[in-house]
C-alpha cells in the first residue's frame, strides 16, 4: 500500500514537471491489466494479446541428432590412416634432429655423422648428446646405407634419407638437402632432383 504522502509527491512530479520520467510517471502511463486491443478499425473486434511459445518437438531433435551422427561418421572415415601420419611425423621430427645435429657440429667444430642402426639411428661425433636415437613408431624405417655427414662445415654436400613404412613399403618420404639449405621433406617425385 502506498502512503498518502508518497501519492501526493507522485502527483506533483507527474503534473507539469520538466523532470525526466521516473518510475512513478512511467507506471502511471501503463495500460490496465485487462486492456484489449482493437484490430485496427473503429468498433472492430477486440482480442486479448496472447504469446505462443513453441519449442522443438522430439522428432525434430531426433532428425538433427541423426544428421550429426551421419556427418561424424563421414569425418571419421575421411581421416587418414595411422601409417601415413606416423611416417610424416617421423620425417618432420628427423629433419629437426638433423638440423640440430648440424648446428651442434658447427658449434663444436667436430664432424658429426648420422647413421641408421638396428634399433633406430645415432649421431656419431656428438659427445654427451641428448638427441634421441630411436624411432617414435615401430612402423617407420630408413633404407639409407652409409653415413650422412652433418658438419662441421656450414656447407655440406647434397644429402638424402628415405623413410619407408614397414607395413606398406609403397609409402615413403624423402628428407633431402642441397648442402646449403636445411633438410626438408619431399615426396618421391620431388626428391628425384637430389642425388
Amino acid at each position: 500500500m502506498v502512503k498518502p504522502a508518497v501519492k501526493a509527491r507522485m502527483r506533483i512530479l507527474a503534473v507539469g514537471s520538466d523532470i525526466a520520467p521516473t518510475l512513478a510517471t512511467s507506471c502511471a502511463a501503463l495500460p490496465p491489466e485487462a486492456a484489449r486491443f482493437t484490430l485496427g478499425r473503429p468498433g472492430g473486434e477486440t482480442i486479448a494479446p496472447t504469446l505462443r511459445v513453441r519449442g522443438f518437438t522430439l522428432i525434430e531433435l531426433l532428425v538433427v541428432l541423426a544428421i550429426m551422427a551421419v556427418a561424424t561418421a563421414g569425418v571419421v572415415m575421411a581421416l587418414r590412416d595411422g601409417a601415413s601420419v606416423a611416417l610424416e611425423r617421423e620425417a618432420l621430427r628427423l629433419t629437426a634432429l638433423l638440423e640440430s645435429g648440424r648446428a651442434q657440429s658447427r658449434m663444436s667444430a667436430s664432424p658429426v655423422r648420422w647413421r641408421v642402426t638396428a634399433g633406430g639411428f645415432e649421431f656419431d661425433g656428438l659427445p654427451g648428446t641428448t638427441l634421441p636415437t630411436h624411432w617414435l613408431s615401430s612402423d617407420v624405417r630408413s633404407n639409407r646405407e652409409g653415413d650422412v655427414l652433418l658438419g662441421p662445415e656450414p656447407i655440406i654436400g647434397p644429402q638424402k634419407i628415405v623413410l619407408v613404412s614397414v607395413s606398406d613399403p609403397s609409402r615413403r618420404l624423402t628428407l633431402a638437402t642441397d648442402g646449403v639449405h636445411p633438410f626438408a621433406v619431399f615426396a618421391d617425385e620431388e626428391a628425384k632432383t637430389f642425388p
